[in-house]
């Protein structure tokens, strides 16, 4: 028995058609009679076929149909942060135009595994600028000649970025908090580097991160020398660490915390109320994001909210425009202020 997949050719001559018609009601791109179509897809049933090979496509193309997503951490914990859903699914959007497909690749510079973003048969690439290992991926993928997007992070010469307003928008929350007449602030921090080290920062110029360095020079042109702790990532988990760190000694707690991601924010709030603080009687916090954050109920976070949707569609549509050889267009974006309850005056002394 012949195990030969039957192809478009064997289609057209079960119904009585050219292989260019019967390729048309395959494709859509072309009108066909109603009469015709019925023929075709009658054929193509009796003979088990579904559809131009993929593989033939790509091959004609002279390309995988596969876009690469860096991620510089386990892919399980990197989507407990609904940053990275809302933003996956708006790249998803992003490339749908290409008929690609997106390949989650992890680039921690520790795990072995394949494929891997030095082996990955991909078009494109996408690189996550608050990555510690923005700049070492980009390294890779500019040694294979890969076309590349960076999401918030310096890619250098020539390589199109999506941009969001992290300074400017950083700089709206501090200037909130000191509007409320706080002076006592601490800010917690994104990662720093590639090592994830977790602790108070003693030099601002040691952050590798270009996400964390732009929030935190947003909140420095407010605060200037406020206290900045370090996250190992964002999570509610990290957030209580560095919260618990900060609320340790009663005689030195600030009034405010300024923390770089929603999710860290509900840590600290969570490590206040561990401390016998109120929020914000007598602590305000601010976090950065604008998801949904699972327990923080009865707050609502006063915080920026990004465009993580939008941000991901803009790298999509970034790399579709160079695979076609196209200018990328609509790259900058900006961020929201909402004002939530989890901010106000310092308690009076």
């Amino acid at each position: 028995m012949s195990t030969r997949r039957a192809t478009i050719s064997d289609v057209a001559r079960e119904a009585g058609v050219s292989p260019s018609t019967a390729s048309v009601v395959f494709s859509g791109k072309t009108p066909t009679s109603a009469d015709v179509r019925s023929r075709v897809l009658a054929a193509a049933q009796a003979l088990g076929y579904t559809g131009p090979d993929p593989r033939a496509a790509s091959l004609r193309r002279g390309r995988s149909g596969i876009v690469g997503v860096v991620f510089d951490q386990h892919l399980g914990t990197a989507f407990l942060d609904p940053v990275t859903t809302h933003m996956m699914d708006g790249l998803a959007d992003g490339v749908s135009r290409l008929g690609a497909a997106l390949l989650l690749l992890r680039d921690d510079g520790v795990t072995v595994s394949e494929p891997s973003l030095h082996t990955a048969p991909i078009d494109a690439a996408v690189l996550i600028g608050c990555s510690p290992r923005m700049r070492e991926s980009l390294e890779i993928v500019r040694g294979r000649g890969i076309p590349v997007v960076v999401v918030e992070g310096d890619a250098g010469e020539g390589i199109p970025r999506v941009l969001l307003d992290n300074v400017e928008a950083q700089r709206t929350a501090a200037r909130h908090v000191a509007a409320l007449g706080h002076r006592d602030v601490v800010l917690v921090t994104l990662p720093i580097d590639t090592s994830r080290h977790r602790g108070w920062i003693a030099d601002d110029a040691l952050i590798r991160v270009d996400v964390t360095a732009d929030r935190l020079a947003g909140a420095r042109d407010v605060f200037p020398h406020a206290p900045a702790m370090a996250a190992a990532t964002s999570s509610i988990d990290e957030g209580a660490i560095a919260g618990r760190a900060i609320f340790a000694d009663p005689a030195r707690r600030p009034t405010a915390v300024i923390a770089q991601s929603d999710l860290l924010a509900a840590g600290v709030i969570r490590a206040a109320e561990e401390a016998g603080l109120r929020v914000p009687e007598d602590v305000s916090v601010t976090g950065f994001d604008g998801v949904v954050v699972d327990g923080l109920a009865p707050h609502v976070l006063t915080t920026l909210v990004q465009p993580a949707t939008a941000k991901g569609r803009a790298a999509g549509e970034a790399v579709a425009a160079m695979l076609e050889d196209t200018a990328p267009s609509g790259l900058d974006l900006s961020c929201t202020f909402r004002e939530g309850t989890t901010t106000a005056a310092p308690p009076s002394t």
